[in-house]
């Protein structure tokens, strides 16, 4: 989804967010950037969104491993339940054994005692003792066995639970140090940023990538948030061409002292639409501008002046920025005062 203009101006400061390096220290910002201090916040914020995307991705795992573990969790209690179900089945039966075993204690070897002296009813009852003894081996087999289950079932479940609890917390402590990381180091960016001159502040919020964006649109109905301002108030161009007359306008303003002087960039459909009822055969067929496309400006303050010192100076210099003076406005229609970003196509 493309990233709307306000948002890139926040996206330096508030995409540093915090962060934890993959050493575990925070990352910081420069307090006293020196040479470009635009370039220096750009790799301070840079290498803060990589930090936070570290730090983001270590939390995420965290999470998917706790989340495993208590799924875990959850089936060695279905587990354990069970066990204990099974364990209740055969409880009344092993209370009964438990009962019988405390009345007749001896009864198993005083009747096969008896069955020895060839009394067929003795014979019968002693087959009838193996059996019930067969019975009650198996019983006591069947409840050793669920409470050994029973007992690591018991076990795994409690390790478990204590597993996940130190991780539930490692888990917050993350959480909290990443806010709090991000709170402090937004606030230095933010220092950065206020620190910087507010041309070069506009260059930070602009993103080139919203350029290939805004193609997608038909001339004069680009949305506003697919384009960047320029430093003249009310004006916006493609990213692309924004970022590019920046640079012209400081070297222009290196030059002559001031920025220069733009009575018309981006012009939208409806503009068109009123500029051409005004000179109708001399302006561009609404829907065809560069300026509909973002990518014209129109000048002032000596530069709309064929053979002055500032229209000499742009056609010296403006190529090495990308600008052009178009060769049709040179003649049909005469327009020095207009220049377009990147072409020579028709206006």
């Amino acid at each position: 989804m493309p990233i709307p203009r306000s948002a890139a101006l926040i996206a330096v400061v508030l995409m540093v967010g915090t962060l934890v390096s993959p050493g575990g220290a925070a990352a910081s910002a420069p307090q006293n950037p020196s040479g470009d201090a635009a370039e220096q916040l750009r790799t301070a914020a840079n290498k803060a969104r990589k930090d936070l995307l570290a730090a983001t991705r270590k939390m995420e795992d965290s999470r998917r491993t706790l989340a495993g573990s208590q799924d875990k969790l959850r089936s060695t209690l279905k587990d354990l339940a069970e066990a204990d179900a099974r364990f209740d089945r055969i409880r009344l039966p092993l209370s009964r054994l438990a009962n019988a075993s405390y009345q007749q204690p001896g009864v198993v070897g005083s009747m096969a005692v008896f069955g020895a002296g060839g009394d067929v009813s003795a014979l019968r009852s002693t087959a009838d003792v193996d059996h019930l003894a067969d019975a009650q081996k198996s019983l006591i087999a069947q409840a050793t066995q669920l409470q050994k289950q029973r007992q690591t079932l018991a076990s795994a479940a409690q390790e478990l639970q204590s597993d996940n609890a130190v991780a539930q917390t490692k888990l917050k402590q993350q959480v909290d140090g990443l806010k709090q990381k991000s709170a402090q180091l937004t606030a230095q960016l933010e220092g950065m940023l206020k620190k910087l001159d507010p041309d070069k502040r506009l260059e930070l919020t602009c993103d080139k990538s919203l350029a290939s964006e805004s193609t997608r649109f038909p001339n004069g109905l680009i949305p506003d948030k697919y384009l960047c301002p320029l430093p003249q108030k009310g004006m916006m161009l493609r990213a692309d061409a924004a970022l590019a007359f920046y640079k012209l306008n400081a070297a222009y303003k290196r030059r002559f002292g001031h920025k220069l002087c733009v009575t018309s960039s981006y012009r939208s459909l409806a503009d068109q639409h009123r500029v051409y009822a005004e000179r109708p055969g001399f302006a561009a067929v609404p829907g065809t501008s560069n300026h509909g496309k973002g990518q014209a400006v129109d000048l002032c303050d000596g530069v709309q002046n064929q053979g002055s010192t500032q229209f000499n100076w742009m056609r010296a210099n403006a190529g090495t920025y990308g600008w052009v003076h178009p060769s049709w406005a040179y003649s049909s229609p005469f327009e020095p005062w207009h220049w377009e970003y990147g072409t020579e196509s028709d206006h």
